[in-house]
């Protein structure tokens, strides 16, 4: 599950009008979200308070396999709408398939006037977190510059310590992100090894709010006569939106650099495919949420491709090829997502692509997620989230099938709980 301050960050960009899903970097999410997610390792215990729309505090606390902790604070210059553990939306806290909504131009912020003077200020949100007893130190700082530039500071501070040989991974790490709809590209930097790189990615065809968005959806023909040389509308096939990316960064320190592209396939759920005979719209069954992705590096030689979709309500699966062009080295990854619901309640966090005119919307409410994964490696992972009164819950398990394996199977194992709540939600 999300900690609670991705929770947060993730509220400030939706305040703000910015989509944190038009980047390269999330290229993958989709497929991400099924083939690689986390297993809480040990028991991990976090529990956060909200006690105004601006400041948040948070506390966690590692019991297994060794004692630690960490406390941080978030502070942002907008209010936003952050809900307690037992009312928010479960799904807002899961890392999940999901088809994005269509790529949009971020909005800004509007103009705030007072006695004749300009007085609307950048938003912006500052994070940071101690960790006991290392003495770690984690900070972002995030803000608006304008109405599509948004630009990132992250720092890391690790001093080395004396009971330990590790070595000091302090960091300082900048980013630009510029986003048109259209088009976005980000900027980055990297202090440790003087790392600097570009990301870009383009979407093809309209973008959502554009003029003629809605024209796409309306029938070529106002009149239900038929020309001579009209073929036959073709039915069948997904229909959606394709994405095209790429990354190129070098480091002045190691004297080495790096590209990597990708491709991103996406359905549109909503789409129908207007009449050839007529002014009407041809109603088909909703076509299943998919998302296909590939994502290859020459210089590395690896190549991947993943194919996802959701072909039930609440059953996503997910299926990704990796291999390695030099080494002919490859892997096989396959997993699902299986959502559990009761019996007996009001569902508020429905599919809006489960809704078919020839189907009613299932009544029930969503009470945990069940994630599984296994490849070629012979890995296998296991994993629940859900709510049990006010609290959220992680209990997963990571198995080695290999020979290696044998003598150990539970490579690791886990149990995490979440628990915070906000003096403002209602």
């Amino acid at each position: 599950m999300h900690p609670f301050a991705s929770y947060v960050l993730r509220n400030y960009y939706k305040a703000t009008g910015w989509n944190e899903d038009n980047l390269f970097t999330n290229l993958t999410r989709s497929s991400d979200a099924i083939l690689d997610f986390a297993v809480p390792k040990g028991l991990h215990l976090s529990i956060s308070k909200s006690p105004n729309a601006l400041f948040k505090t948070t506390y966690s606390m590692n019991a297994m396999p060794s004692l630690n902790g960490s406390v941080g604070y978030i502070f942002t210059s907008c209010d936003l709408n952050v809900k307690s553990s037992g009312d928010v939306r479960f799904k807002d806290m899961i890392e999940r398939f999901r088809v994005y909504d269509q790529p949009r131009r971020p909005q800004g912020k509007g103009e705030e006037w007072l006695a004749g003077e300009r007085v609307d200020t950048r938003d912006y949100l500052m994070y940071g977190r101690l960790y006991i007893p290392t003495g770690r130190l984690d900070a972002l700082y995030s803000t608006r510059l304008s109405s599509n530039l948004q630009g990132i500071l992250a720092a890391i501070s690790d001093p080395p310590s004396p009971l330990s040989a590790r070595a000091n991974v302090s960091n300082l790490m900048l980013s630009l992100q510029h986003d048109v709809g259209k088009w976005c590209t980000e900027y980055t930097y990297s202090a440790e090894d003087s790392m600097w790189g570009i990301k870009a990615l383009h979407n093809f065809g309209r973008i959502a709010g554009s003029g003629n968005a809605a024209e796409s959806l309306q029938t070529p023909t106002q009149v239900g006569v038929k020309r001579i040389d009209e073929e036959d509308a073709v039915e069948g096939g997904l229909k959606g939106r394709l994405s095209a990316g790429a990354e190129i960064y070098f480091s002045a320190k190691e004297k080495s650099a790096g590209v990597s592209t990708g491709i991103r396939f996406s359905t549109i759920p909503d789409a129908k495919p207007p009449s050839a005979g007529g002014s009407t719209l041809v109603t088909n069954p909703p076509q299943p949420p998919t998302t296909i992705t590939a994502l290859f590096n020459p210089m590395l030689g690896h190549l991947s491709g993943a194919y996802s979709a959701r072909v039930s309500t609440d059953l996503a699966l997910s299926s990704r090829f990796d291999f390695n062009v030099y080494s002919y080295e490859s892997e096989w990854t396959m997993g699902a997502e299986y959502w559990l619901r009761r019996e007996d309640d009001l569902d508020g966090e429905l599919l809006s692509s489960s809704v078919t005119p020839a189907s009613k919307p299932s009544k029930k409410r969503i009470r945990g997620v069940v994630k599984a994964r296994a490849s070629t490696s012979n890995d296998v992972a296991i994993l629940w989230e859900g709510r049990m009164r006010n609290m959220l819950i992680s209990l997963g398990v990571i198995a080695d099938f290999s020979s290696h394996g044998r003598v150990k199977p539970i490579r690791a194992m886990g149990m995490e709980l979440a628990y915070f709540s906000s003096d403002d939600s209602e």
